[in-house]
């Protein structure tokens, strides 16, 4: 089948969205890490904005591998961005215009010291970033170590963004923005001390500079992106009636949230959607105890009634009713009030979220590492909830049932995926619900230290725990909350 490229686009239905007669964008991007999530976040935002002004086209730059770079070559860099949920819909995306993998270091160099790059984004995940368990720059990792050894090809995110910002420092040229667009908290700022931490192991004048002069927003994105598959990949081939090996889809939910820092990024993202605010925290928080928290407290209870995914978890009544209290009447009322965010909006975009039918979000996988996870999703807001008196139900039912889980695989011989996995089922394995709970809480895994101390919320676990054990659901079924 014929490949999709410039010269075949005049062959697609005319109802597929395309940048057909549109002006050549030239680059003002960077963006480090071009896989699936990128092309189906922000370069969709980008491409939105090239419509009006072409200047912010995207040069592609894969630091570990050349095959994404080089599937996107052989397709001029266009692409499908397939949006499946109840009304799906296919658009072909065409920002990116250069496509660079590690040999291409030269380019690279040249593209991050040309004026004309105002934006330097990435997604690396958290691992990429090379920081330490506190959050800090990580002298000793060995991409860090390699790059502070002079070489002129850096392996580190951190030792290009230097490299970059010097040879503009050096040459008398406005740094760039460089903008992680990673779900790590405080992103912006950990980049930003990164970054000074980095230089200051080289030259203090320019550590000096990048702390003075440079500014790095924190941001958060979220939309749910599948991995591509054989089965996208035919289903795009017959829409298009053309070949895309480089086709990506998500959900058709997406939300971009930018840190305004006082000074333009270069492309105006808010006019195609993105949030601009200075409180990136709020969002953050609201994304983790409702999307996530609702996600974790899905994958247990779901998983303990027969549920498999989290659309069929949501296709139970009760425990669809269930998590919606939960949000509304324990989660929101500790959120803090924050300007352009509705968070009785975002609880029913979630939920509709969750109710998707047609992109298979497994219960087990969220499941796995709540050791790590709950604490956060679930943890924060039963401390907040106690700090006022109350006694959240909903999050005292969701942790019983992670408990119950925890019970029911140990005692089943089932392995516990999770970093702390054998030490959950040594807690889990013997003795009463309580005594389960007890042993979680006193080694802090998945409940905050701040709980050691409240002997009612003990109780309260362990009797949700217990019932639920026993197949006993009437918390689900009254749907109550506090």
């Amino acid at each position: 089948m014929t490949r999709l490229t410039y010269a075949t686009l005049d062959r697609l239905p005319k109802s597929i969205p395309s940048p057909l007669g549109r002006t050549p964008p030239t680059i003002g991007i960077v963006h480090f890490g071009p896989g699936a999530f990128h092309r189906a976040h922000q370069a969709a935002y980008v491409d939105a904005l090239l419509a009006d002004d072409p200047r912010w086209g995207i040069a592609a730059v894969s630091m570990r591998s050349k095959a994404t770079v080089a599937a996107l070559a052989e397709q001029d860099g266009l692409y499908t961005l397939a949006v499946r949920d109840a009304d799906s819909s296919n658009r072909v995306i065409g920002a990116h215009r250069r496509f660079l993998g590690p040999d291409d270091a030269a380019q690279t160099h040249a593209l991050l010291a040309d004026p004309a790059v105002r934006l330097v984004t990435s997604t690396v995940t958290e691992k990429g970033y090379c920081l330490a368990a506190d959050g800090t720059l990580d002298l000793s990792h060995a991409d860090i170590v390699h790059d502070l050894a002079g070489t002129a090809t850096p392996r580190s995110l951190i030792g290009w963004l230097v490299a970059g910002l010097d040879a503009r420092r050096v040459a008398g040229i406005a740094p760039f923005v460089p903008m992680p667009c990673d779900n790590l908290a405080n992103n912006g700022a950990k980049l930003h001390a990164a970054l000074v931490a980095y230089a200051r192991s080289r030259d203090a004048r320019l550590a000096d500079w990048i702390a003075g002069e440079v500014r790095v927003p924190s941001t958060m994105v979220d939309s749910i992106t599948p991995a591509s598959d054989a089965a996208l990949y035919a289903d795009v081939a017959e829409t298009l009636g053309l070949e895309d090996r480089a086709a990506v889809q998500r959900e058709s939910f997406v939300q971009w949230v930018i840190e305004d820092i006082g000074v333009p990024l270069g492309p105006d993202l808010a006019s195609v959607g993105a949030t601009i605010t200075r409180d990136v925290a709020s969002y953050e928080k609201a994304k983790l105890r409702i999307l996530n928290g609702a996600h974790s407290t899905l994958a247990y209870v779901g998983l303990l009634r027969s549920a498999t995914s989290v659309a069929d978890a949501m296709r139970d009544a009760d425990l669809a009713g269930f998590v919606d209290a939960m949000i509304r009447d324990n989660i929101m009322p500790m959120l803090p009030a924050t300007a352009g965010l509705d968070l009785d909006a975002y609880r029913a975009a979630v939920l509709q979220r969750f109710r998707n039918p047609v992109i298979v979000h497994r219960l087990d996988q969220i499941a796995q590492d709540g050791s790590q996870k709950l604490s956060y999703r679930l943890g924060d807001t039963l401390i907040a909830n106690r700090r006022e008196g109350r006694m959240p139900a909903g999050i005292v039912t969701a942790f019983g049932a992670w408990v119950a889980f925890l019970i029911r695989q140990a005692r089943a011989g089932t392995p516990i995926v999770d970093p702390a996995g054998e030490h959950l089922a040594a807690a889990a394995r013997d003795g009463t619900p309580a005594d389960v709970v007890a042993r979680l809480i006193d080694a802090a895994l998945g409940f905050p230290p701040e709980l050691r101390g409240d002997d009612a919320v003990r109780a309260a676990v362990a009797d949700a725990a217990e019932r639920i054990a026993r197949g006993n659901w009437s918390a689900l079924e009254a749907r109550h909350a506090d």
